[in-house]
């Protein structure tokens, strides 16, 4: 590749069926930014694709219009074929053992960012930007009469900060937040409540930024400041980690060895989470450009250019709702007990105990509350998380040692010419 040509990666870790709609989405709104077709400027789409997540077909996500096609300048789908491949082509070159290989890119939603981030390295990419299928480049802003939208150049966002950062990535709106609106009542006072997300709770989730959001409908609106003044911060180091995001996150791939994998403790999420306890030497900036989030997928008509005046409130009554919100309960349980353990290790103990007390007080009045006996779970999932807390982080730790070693073994990964990844052209 041309020394004065930078090539940006665009990963996607996706499994939803209106992965095409959003693509298409990001594909015009990076014309609109003046980004496609540029001599100096190579975007490149890498997709990491599930057919189990939504019962889908291959086609769902590899049957990209000439249209789409011809405004990138490489498209690469990795299915679960072309992981294997990959596999076994580092262990047949006895870069990784089987186990290793698994540690790295097997089952997991981080497995399949790590699978994005070796493949943009292996290709020689420049930098890396992760996009969610659930979110737009468009924010939306709160008035007294209605709801403004504005369209974001995400893309252009990053590659004018990148070039002088570890990493960076921008602010989301939308539906964030996965716990519906409540009006609390004997039934679910708010006390109860309360202790309830205090529980699941970790540094970045707590119950004053979630009343907030509740308090908004469950909808978090963009800041105008931000949108305004757009300036550009560092991130400083707290509580032993930078906070970053999972989407709307560009990575600089120049120096290999200051790239770090992603992590989630087995069946569990949290992958941005582990990373940000990885950063305390790592330039982080946090950049004024917004990404719509809709987390329950009831506002994919934006899409098409239909922009409501007035966002609804989450409410507790959809079952689709207290789904997710249960979903997201477990999955913030699962991996709080190796975040605690990573970044407040002196009071591990004593934070597993409270947790535990929260939730034998709250879990039967929650479950009650929402219908699904399946909050009752939760309970046993957190003892089986905490029992297995130093496993997972010595896993985290073997995790980072495998990458490091395997992303330094060549300078040119040459060895991957043997992994192709599905590709259009």
């Amino acid at each position: 590749m041309s020394e004065n040509r930078k090539n940006i990666a665009i990963g996607f870790v996706t499994g939803r069926r209106n992965f095409q709609y959003v693509l298409r989405n990001y594909i015009y709104n990076w014309e609109e930014s003046g980004l496609t077709g540029k001599e100096n400027l190579g975007i490149h789409l890498y997709v990491a694709y599930d057919l189990a997540y939504n019962h889908t077909r291959t086609s769902d996500f590899t049957s990209v219009s000439p249209d789409i096609s011809s405004r990138l300048d490489s498209i690469h789908f990795i299915g679960n074929s072309e992981k294997e491949s990959l596999k076994k082509v580092l262990e047949d070159t006895d870069h990784l053992s089987a186990d290793e290989a698994d540690i790295l890119f097997g089952h997991g939603y981080a497995a399949s960012r790590n699978i994005i981030l070796y493949s943009a390295i292996a290709d020689g990419m420049d930098y890396l930007l992760f996009l969610d299928d659930d979110e737009y480049p468009m924010a939306v802003t709160h008035s007294l009469n209605s709801d403004l939208w504005s369209g974001q150049h995400v893309l252009s966002a990053h590659l004018g900060a990148i070039e002088d950062a570890d990493i960076t990535f921008g602010y989301h709106c939308g539906y964030i937040s996965p716990v519906p609106c409540l009006n609390f009542t004997d039934e679910m006072p708010e006390y109860i409540f309360h202790d309830f997300i205090d529980a699941v709770s970790n540094d970045i989730i707590n119950w004053d930024s979630i009343s907030r959001i509740m308090n908004n409908g469950g909808v978090t609106y963009a800041d105008p400041d931000v949108l305004r003044k757009n300036l550009i911060s560092e991130i400083p180091e707290m509580n032993h980690a930078r906070f970053i995001t999972g989407s709307n996150l560009c990575l600089n791939l120049h120096d290999r060895k200051r790239i770090l994998p992603f992590f989630n403790p087995p069946g569990a999420r949290g992958e941005d989470t582990f990373l940000s306890t990885c950063l305390h030497d790592r330039k982080v900036l946090h950049i004024p450009c917004y990404t719509f989030h809709d987390g329950f997928s009831v506002y994919r008509h934006l899409l098409a250019g239909v922009l409501p005046i007035r966002l609804q409130f989450i409410q507790a009554e959809s079952p689709a709702m207290r789904k997710r919100f249960y979903n997201a309960c477990l999955g913030w349980i699962r991996y709080k007990p190796l975040y605690i353990y990573i970044t407040d290790r002196p009071h591990f103990r004593e934070t597993m105990e409270v947790t535990a007390e929260h939730l034998q007080n709250t879990l039967p009045a929650v479950s009650r509350f929402f219908g699904m006996d399946a909050f009752r779970t939760i309970y046993s999932e957190f003892l089986k998380y905490v029992s297995h807390t130093e496993e997972h982080f010595m896993l985290f730790e073997k995790t980072k040692e495998i990458w490091a070693e395997l992303i330094t073994q060549s300078a040119s990964l040459s060895d991957l010419d043997s992994f192709e990844t599905f590709q259009i052209f």
